[in-house]
């Protein structure tokens, strides 16, 4: 049994997904704007973490392990506003791969129509976005919920292992789902950091269902040893999530073998529906196995 914390909770879903963002922009081909959002929801999700780190004890009274994930989500909340900062400021450069990729149309349709190239709204000689720092916020982040699992009661290795493959494989769907709307923003994108992102998910899919089924885990909720309040219903429940989130996976990685666009938007609405699985998958597990 495993305490489950609200503010590790929330440190882990936006430290996982900040790692998942920087796994894209790592690549420099998606929009800068795509970055903006994430850090946007990730600084949210982290800023809760704070809050309700902050107030369960007010007077500093808590375990060290919950004063140290506290001042390592103010030091990933300062990281996240400085990568943030720098994307905004270092704007006129684009990224490299879109920028290529804008340059190539462009030539494409001056040679097509003999008119002149038009700019692309880029300045190739600013400096670009450093992805390092998306790195940095996202270890910064773990490092929280790291904290935050040593905080947690039960077996530290069981507690670890659930709260860390729990942050990273619901950052991994969360990042999926909302690269794949980014698509429609910039619909010359290539298929590849959907799939990456895709890929992440499904291989940390296996070791994160696992690590709730290990004793005291999920089989002792399916076979009554642990009593949900329901007849055993939330058993069940999860683990039609959990297989409902692999299929919708796999399912959504072969839809973007289909070399038409709207594949992309398919992809993307299995994967909306697999977020829902995904954090059905984790929470349910972790409220029922919370000492």
């Amino acid at each position: 049994m495993v305490e489950l914390s609200a503010a590790t909770l929330l440190a882990g879903w936006s430290g996982g997904g900040w790692l998942f963002l920087w796994v894209t922009t790592r690549r420099r081909e998606v929009g800068l704007g795509y970055g903006w959002l994430m850090r946007s929801i990730f600084l949210s999700l982290g800023a809760g973490a704070a809050v309700l780190g902050v107030t369960a004890a007010p007077d500093w009274s808590q375990d060290w392990a919950d004063v140290a994930r506290n001042v390592a989500v103010a030091a990933f909340l300062a990281a996240g506003i400085a990568a943030l900062a720098q994307s905004l400021r270092r704007r006129s450069a684009g990224v490299a791969r879109q920028r290529a990729e804008q340059q190539r149309r462009s030539a494409r349709v001056a040679d097509m129509t003999g008119a002149d190239r038009p700019a692309t709204g880029f300045d190739p000689e600013a400096p670009e976005f450093s992805p390092r720092l998306d790195l940095h916020a996202a270890l910064l982040g773990l490092a929280a919920t790291t904290l935050g699992a040593f905080a947690a009661d039960g077996p530290i290795g069981l507690a670890l292992a659930r709260t860390l493959l729990g942050a990273l494989f619901v950052g991994a769907v969360s990042s999926a789902m909302l690269l794949g709307h980014w698509y429609l923003v910039q619909p010359g994108l290539a298929r590849g950091p959907l799939l990456e992102m895709l890929r992440a998910a499904l291989w940390l899919w296996l070791p994160h269902t696992l690590a709730m089924l290990v004793p005291t885990g999920m089989v002792s909720v399916l076979d009554g040893s642990i009593d949900d309040g329901y007849n055993g219903l939330l058993g069940w429940f999860w683990g039609a999530s959990a297989a409902m989130t692999a299929v919708l996976l796999v399912v959504a990685r072969a839809a973007l073998r289909e070399r038409q666009y709207s594949a992309v938007m398919a992809a993307t609405g299995l994967v909306y529906l697999a977020i829902v699985t995904a954090f059905a998958q984790d929470l349910v597990a972790r409220i029922l196995l919370a000492a």
